[in-house]
């Protein structure tokens, strides 16, 4: 429990989660992996999430503004879809990054067990891959926009993963520095 306290999250979601839709506000996403752990810690699980959240914003019809994929969690800057709601989005998002994953992992049991970290947790890890719930914040001013999409874009170089964001290739930061390619097409919006 003290990992999710260090990190800033709680352990025990509110009952009475409020999500507010239905205004045309971008929404500031938050989901990590099951107990933290790093079950995106390898680039094929990341690019696998990336897909599957391209795959996503074609059928619901939303705008991807930015986006963060950390080993162990996600962020995410994206308008409410066309079709659906955001929670609708994350719902299928996590199901379908977790079933590709899950299915990756029963076919190579022994290698599942060297990338993933926790040998006491036996399979737990394959049956639960995402925490429940997400959170997620309504970004409504050009302020806050820059200023969500500075917070997810630190992530790599607070992690030391990397020592510029925009090396980072699970992130749309390279799209806002104007150089590299990156894995996604990002919607600017104002």
């Amino acid at each position: 429990m003290l990992g999710f306290r260090a990190w800033g999250f709680s352990p025990i979601m509110p009952k009475n989660l409020k999500r507010t839709y239905g205004f045309g506000h971008l929404h500031f996403i938050t989901c990590s992996c099951y107990r933290r752990l790093p079950l995106l810690a390898s680039s094929q699980s990341r690019n696998l999430f990336v897909r599957v959240l391209d795959q996503l914003r074609h059928e619901y019809g939303f705008k991807l503004v930015g986006y963060v994929v950390m080993p162990e969690h996600v962020h995410l800057l994206l308008s409410e879809p066309a079709r659906g709601t955001p929670s609708t989005v994350l719902k299928m998002l996590k199901q379908r990054v977790s079933l590709r994953l899950r299915r990756k992992l029963r076919r190579r049991t022994s290698l599942a067990q060297r990338n993933f970290p926790s040998a006491s947790l036996g399979n737990e890890q394959l049956a639960q891959f995402w925490q429940r719930r997400f959170y997620d914040f309504n970004v409504w001013s050009r302020k806050k926009k820059i200023e969500k999409l500075a917070y997810m874009h630190a992530n790599p170089v607070k992690r030391e993963l990397v020592d510029d964001p925009g090396n980072w290739p699970w992130s749309s930061c390279a799209f806002y520095q104007g150089r590299g390619e990156v894995l996604i097409k990002i919607d600017p919006v104002d």
